[in-house]
């Protein structure tokens, strides 16, 4: 009997353990500047999304793929050729997957409707527009889901307006939101906060397509930061976001992340 209650003792230990463990994955987020980011699963696997190569960012130097989406067509969001084994294999690093959000179809741009499995990573789309006008100034935009190790991230791409009901729910339960606030060619910081509102993201706000200390061309995150409660306020210095899986804060941490760090350490700075 005492061999049998202990065999089931660790039958549940193990299992705790295993929860406990199953609880803990880290995804990591990491911002070049502009919308450019990599997003890396538990088990390694690298999205770039919307690769630039602004001048006043300089060089990239070090990101490597698996996979690379791009929101739209412009190009401060397809700049591929950034990504060090995007045009040949490098070490044990295939030439990456590309799938845009757009597509050119009988000589015009329309959304290209994904929803597709590409390693351990769910990626879909939502069609939107890059201006308030229907597309009229700007043309079409896609916003990318991806879950990872059961976080949904969303990625805003240049979007340009609020979102209607059919778009909120298309796009459904949100983690990690990279919103886009410097106004001028996306949402401004008052219409993020709307986006916001409409999203209702549960961990973590990361403003994107903003100004920088480089690159002054937008507007800063100052108006999407005003009257946010400043203890939700997260301020790095490091472009690098760990999210771990079971952080479950009261309010969603607004993070502002730093691509300088990156940027001076890619310089022997």
């Amino acid at each position: 009997m005492r061999s049998l209650m202990a065999l089931f003792a660790g039958l549940v230990l193990a299992g705790s353990v295993s929860a406990a463990a199953a609880k803990s994955k880290e995804v990591k987020i990491t911002w070049h500047g502009q919308s450019f980011f990599e997003i890396t699963s538990s088990k390694g696997t690298n999205v770039v999304i919307d690769p630039h190569a602004i001048l006043e960012y300089g060089k990239i130097d070090g990101v490597r793929a698996h996979l690379i989406l791009s929101t739209h067509f412009h190009n401060d969001h397809t700049q591929y050729q950034v990504v060090e084994n995007f045009k040949e294999k490098v070490g044990k690093w295939d030439k990456p997957k590309v799938i845009e959000g757009l597509k050119r179809e009988d000589g015009r741009v329309t959304w290209n409707t994904v929803n597709d499995k590409f390693k351990d990573i769910r990626i879909r789309t939502v069609g939107c527009y890059h201006d308030a006008e229907s597309g009229l100034q700007r043309g079409l935009n896609s916003i990318f889901i991806l879950e990872v190790d059961g976080l949904r991230i969303v990625h805003l791409g240049d979007l340009g307006h609020t979102l209607n009901r059919g778009q909120i729910k298309a796009v459904g339960p949100v983690d990690v939101l990279l919103i886009p606030v410097g106004g001028i060619y996306t949402l401004n910081g008052e219409e993020a906060k709307e986006v916001v509102k409409q999203l209702k993201p549960k961990k973590y706000i990361i403003p994107m397509h903003c100004a920088t200390n480089a690159y002054d061309d937008l507007l800063s995150p100052s108006e999407f930061l005003e009257d946010q409660d400043p203890k939700t306020i997260q301020k790095m210095t490091d472009n690098l976001l760990k999210v771990k899986t079971d952080f479950k804060p009261r309010k969603p941490m607004i993070v502002i992340m730093n691509w300088e760090r990156d940027f001076r350490k890619r310089r022997g700075k």
